[in-house]
C-alpha cells in the first residue's frame, strides 16, 4: 500500500536578540509580531490545527547590560503566547536565537513547567544543539565519538526541558 507523506506547514516569525533592547521592548515586539501573524492567518483562512509555530523567546537584546533572568523570560514569553496564539495551535517550537546552549534549555524548561499551557512547547534548536558537537569535533575524525556524545547530551537535556524536568544539577551530572 502506498501512503502519502504528511506535510505540516511551519510559520517562523522570529524576533532577533541582536541589539541592546530591553526585555520589555522585546515583549512588545514579540506580541505585535505574533498578533499580526495570526491576524493574517485568519484573514487567509489558514487551518491552525495543521500548522506549527516556530518562534523565538522574549529575551533582552544581547548587548543590553540587564539580561532578563530565566523566570522573567519564561513569564514574558508565555504571557505573549497566551495573548496571541489560539489554543487550536497544536504546538509551539522555539528557536534558540543565539542564546547560550544552557540558557535556551533553562528558558524552555521554565516555560514547559508552567501550568495551564494550552499547547505543548518544545525546541527546534540548531545552534544550541550543534555548537557543543562542533566544538568537540573540531573537524578531526578522532573526535567524532566526543561530538556525538555532546550532541546526544544536548538533545537529551532539551527533551527533558520540553517536559519541564530539566535541572542544572542533571546537566552537570550527565555531562
Amino acid at each position: 500500500a502506498c501512503q502519502a507523506a504528511s506535510i505540516v506547514p511551519m510559520i517562523e516569525p522570529e524576533v532577533l536578540l541582536d541589539g541592546n533592547h530591553s526585555v520589555e521592548r522585546s515583549e512588545e515586539v514579540h506580541e505585535a509580531t505574533l498578533r499580526t501573524t495570526y491576524e493574517a492567518l485568519a484573514r487567509y483562512n489558514v487551518s491552525l490545527e495543521h500548522l506549527i509555530l516556530k518562534t523565538s523567546m522574549v529575551v533582552s537584546g544581547k548587548d543590553n547590560p540587564r539580561q532578563a533572568g530565566v523566570d522573567e523570560v519564561a513569564e514574558r514569553t508565555v504571557r505573549i503566547l497566551k495573548r496571541t496564539v489560539p489554543a487550536a495551535q497544536p504546538g509551539i517550537v522555539f528557536l534558540s536565537g543565539g542564546q547560550s546552549d544552557e540558557a535556551a534549555t533553562a528558558h524552555l524548561n521554565a516555560m514547559a513547567a508552567m501550568p495551564g499551557l494550552p499547547w505543548p512547547l518544545t525546541f527546534s534548536y540548531s545552534r544550541a544543539l550543534q555548537n557543543p558537537a562542533l566544538k568537540a569535533w573540531r573537524g578531526q575524525s578522532g573526535n567524532v565519538a566526543a561530538a556525538q556524545k555532546a550532541f546526544h547530551h544536548r538533545a537529551r537535556m532539551n527533551a527533558l526541558a520540553a517536559q519541564g524536568k530539566w535541572r542544572t544539577e542533571l546537566e552537570r551530572q550527565a555531562a
